[in-house]
């Protein structure tokens, strides 16, 4: 029988951080799911890690040739059999109610295209930094200032396959691939955000990268504004990205952390929830490793 839900999780050099990553799909509440591991031809052990899992659920499809994150992820959508689709990263965590939660939410909301959550932002070693909030976010609320971007966190995505062979990614936007395509989709699509985070998200921007994202973000969404047409949103994408660079190098050049946007608190239920968690994966982690010895 097909599942419900197919599940992307590209791999490129995540042989650190994937065995947390699958197990917290394996341990979710909601089971009727399939995982689609790519490799992205790593040079480390990421080809290993994926073929220690014993579960007939998970899917492997081992690369040979570096192709890019927008690649594997539409090479998943072509793989995938479930009804709706969802992201994963190979250095996050999925809160062990993500999958039911979101499901349940999408069931019952059929206009809804796509569908993301708040998440925890985490620390190497668990320690948890935050979350980044949204309340109450609908379509319009997401969509209001597209020029500035989406707040749609892509590792916590899951919608209908049907939307995302539609519209699939594009190679040429790797690094704000999930930008890219809701600013192109957003016009004739409806998004939704559970307020409520689903996900740890390992934090791990550094100057460059941010630096790169933003010039990727001026070719790509600016890029697609120019060409539809879209000439006040084209001016105000060029300035936001401008400004944001400027917000970077003064918060990384100069210490001036009040230049980000700043993490909300985190409630105590679901802190004690994620350091319940985080031991428990790491558990498990320690036993396979005794067992494999």
């Amino acid at each position: 029988m097909k599942p419900q839900i197919t599940i992307a999780l590209p791999v490129y050099n995540g042989a650190s951080t994937l065995g947390l990553a699958v197990r917290s799909i394996i341990r979710q509440s909601f089971q009727d799911w399939e995982l689609i591991i790519l490799d992205d031809a790593s040079s480390d052990d990421s080809v290993e890690v994926m073929r220690g899992f014993d579960d007939e659920r998970i899917r492997l499809v081992e690369g040979n040739k570096n192709i890019g994150l927008s690649a594997r992820l539409n090479m998943a959508m072509d793989l995938a059999k479930g009804e709706y689709f969802a992201r994963m990263d190979q250095d996050d965590v999925s809160f062990p109610h993500r999958l039911q939660k979101q499901f349940d939410y999408l069931q019952s909301h059929p206009a809804v295209d796509l569908l993301s959550s708040n998440v925890l932002v985490f620390a190497d070693g668990g320690k948890v930094l935050g979350q980044w909030q949204i309340v109450n976010a609908d379509h319009l609320l997401i969509c209001r200032q597209p020029w500035r971007g989406f707040y749609m966190p892509h590792p916590t995505w899951m919608g209908t396959l049907r939307w995302f062979r539609k519209y699939r990614y594009r190679s040429s936007a790797d690094g704000v691939e999930d930008q890219e395509l809701l600013y192109r989709s957003y016009r004739e699509s409806c998004f939704a955000c559970l307020c409520e985070p689903l996900l740890g998200y390992r934090e791990s921007r550094t100057l460059k990268k941010m630096f790169r994202a933003r010039l990727i973000v001026l070719r790509a969404l600016g890029g697609e504004a120019y060409v539809r047409g879209y000439y006040a949103d084209f001016s105000k994408i060029i300035l936001v990205q401008i400004l944001k660079l400027c917000a970077d190098l003064l918060r990384h050049g100069l210490g001036m952390s009040s230049l980000r946007n700043p993490l909300q608190p985190l409630d105590e239920a679901t802190r004690l929830l994620w350091a319940e968690l985080w031991c428990s994966l790491n558990s498990s982690s320690q036993s396979s490793q005794k067992g494999g010895d």
